[in-house]
């Protein structure tokens, strides 16, 4: 075996190792060359607490870390998010939503399956996003887990997370902020449950969601906002 296939072999080893243990890779096999991140938000966010070990998580702890070197890279041009989560850590979930927000390369996220609860504002975070059309985003209210008091204090601090939560995609996104709580507040749709659910197109309709699209729609996206990034840099 020739030099050139063992270390090919080797890279494509180390991929799916990577692949496998993180849900992260590096796209760099196009035709434009660019080096593209590939990051995976799947299952639970996990927060503070860790979660069963038979539950699919996504640990911020892991994540955000991993902004950091994307940011810090001089061979990364830029950020491809796919999405599948029920939602989860509500701080945790912020956390990574603004680290996405403020990064300098340029992103794309793609949802798939669902961009639920504290996945909606992960979704929006990137500079440009899709979702197929059988996937699916749901909009509620913060509910608090473990011991809550029920006194006119913590009640407003809930409102205050959820400010901060529907402030940030209203920023994010084409939506205002008042049509993202009247969602919220929905009770017709969920069963024993406040909040709506919105299907791919629904979610582009209501201006939540840039585009309908697939993973050949994302990667087109992204290759056109790394090449504006590019021409934009004095050389």
């Amino acid at each position: 075996m020739s030099e050139r296939k063992k270390e090919e072999l080797e890279k494509t080893e180390q991929q799916n190792e990577l692949v496998k243990e993180t849900g992260e890779a590096m796209l760099s096999e196009n035709e434009k060359e660019y080096h593209i991140q590939l990051l995976t938000i799947i299952g639970e966010v996990e927060g503070h607490e860790c979660l069963p070990n038979n539950s699919k998580t996504t640990k911020y702890e892991h994540i955000l870390p991993k902004l950091a070197v994307i940011e810090d890279s001089r061979e990364t041009d830029g950020l491809l998010i796919l999405l599948n989560t029920v939602g989860g850590d509500v701080e945790a979930g912020l956390a990574i939503a603004e680290m996405i927000a403020s990064l300098s390369k340029p992103t794309v996220s793609l949802v798939l399956g669902g961009g639920h609860s504290i996945g909606v504002p992960m979704a929006v975070s990137a500079d440009y996003s899709f979702i197929v059309p059988s996937a699916t985003m749901v909009i509620h209210p913060v509910r608090s887990s473990g011991m809550f008091i029920g006194v006119m204090q913590s009640y407003r601090n809930l409102e205050k997370i959820q400010d901060r939560i529907t402030g940030f995609v209203a920023e994010h996104s084409n939506m205002k902020q008042e049509r993202i709580e009247e969602l919220m507040l929905d009770t017709s749709q969920l069963v024993k449950d406040v909040g709506t659910m919105l299907e791919g197109p629904e979610a582009v309709r209501e201006g939540l969601i840039n585009e309908v699209g697939g993973i050949k729609e994302a990667m087109k996206k992204l290759y056109e906002l790394i090449a504006d990034s590019k021409a934009e840099k004095p050389e």
